[in-house]
């Protein structure tokens, strides 16, 4: 079983100006096809799990994949 986010509180939320390269914009449309969420929460949902994926992986941790078939792919996040 997969292991809760730990989080640390911010005191308020903070708002940010950022320009996104293509293959982000494409991505960001293609999370929000899929989920129906907004593209706000979409990109919230994201950096959480990288953040997520990230602490993991400095702990010494891998990401991987169970293909249909059972077998595991190796997943390399840069």
């Amino acid at each position: 079983m997969g292991r809760a986010l730990r989080t640390v509180e911010p005191a308020e939320s903070e708002r940010y100006s950022v320009t996104f390269v293509p293959a982000a914009v494409q991505a960001i449309q293609a999370l929000t096809e899929l989920s129906g969420v907004s593209k706000s929460d979409a990109i919230n949902r994201a950096v959480q799990v990288y953040a997520f994926l990230a602490r993991e992986m400095a702990d010494g941790r891998q990401v991987l994949l169970r293909n249909e078939d059972g077998s595991l792919e190796r997943v390399h996040i840069v």
